[in-house]
């Protein structure tokens, strides 16, 4: 069975994450484009065992949008920095009013970082890249977006693939994209957000030419979890 994290427990936890340096106020476009021993004597060889994946911590959330609810988990063992980074944004109700801005129907839905007016958010400070923590961009799943070549620039904005993404877990310009979860419920309106008619918006392509806003985004309890099926082994 998969372990649920959740409120003050979770965010007790989450919080202890640490995030590096990367500036929150740059303007620029975020985009989604590592002994001897002595003859004789016998030394026993310990290792490492990696988690099972019944022993992986997660944490649920609702995104409810426009077109929808996305309910999304989030893999708080294999990538504890972005995990934590969402839950403070959403504690913050940061992601409440915001928009998917960039939608390619082919490759993925961008949001989190604009306002339905296009205006850009003041975020915090650029977190740590976990693209090297064995999640994989596939359909469904759910990472941060960054600026080109700068690899630790990642903050509110995310996006979820709609397609098979694997070129974007190589480090094409440094470093891959890293994921931290994946939707588990709420794909079919995934789907509707990635075929909605999109245009340009000043120098920024692909924004819907009708806002897709984020209401709000909560945290959900273990009962919610549980009412709603969310943590069921696969």
């Amino acid at each position: 069975m998969k372990s649920v994290v959740i409120g003050i427990i979770a965010l007790a936890g989450l919080v202890t994450a640490a995030f590096v340096v990367g500036s929150g106020s740059d303007t620029s476009k975020e985009s989604t484009t590592n002994l001897d021993q002595p003859a004789g004597e016998v030394v026993e060889e310990v290792t490492q065992e990696e988690p099972e994946k019944n022993e992986e911590k997660f944490v649920y959330f609702q995104m409810t949008t426009s077109m929808g609810d996305i309910f999304l988990e989030l893999n708080e063992t294999l990538a504890p920095i972005s995990t934590a980074n969402f839950l403070s944004y959403v504690e913050d109700e940061y992601y409440n009013g915001t928009i998917f801005h960039r939608v390619i129907p082919t490759f993925m839905i961008q949001g989190g970082g604009f306002t339905v007016d296009m205006e850009k958010k003041t975020t915090k400070d650029g977190i740590e890249n976990e693209w090297t923590n064995g999640l994989s961009n596939a359909r469904g799943s759910i990472a941060m977006a960054r600026l080109g070549g700068r690899a630790n620039s990642g903050t509110s904005q995310f996006f979820i693939n709609v397609a098979d993404n694997a070129g974007l877990d190589q480090p094409r310009d440094g470093s891959g994209y890293a994921v931290f979860g994946k939707v588990v419920k709420g794909m079919d309106v995934v789907d509707k957000i990635r075929v909605v008619p999109t245009g340009d918006y000043g120098p920024m392509g692909d924004v819907p030419t009708e806002p897709v806003v984020i209401e709000t985004v909560v945290l959900l309890d273990a009962a919610k979890v549980e009412e709603l099926g969310l943590a069921e082994s696969e």
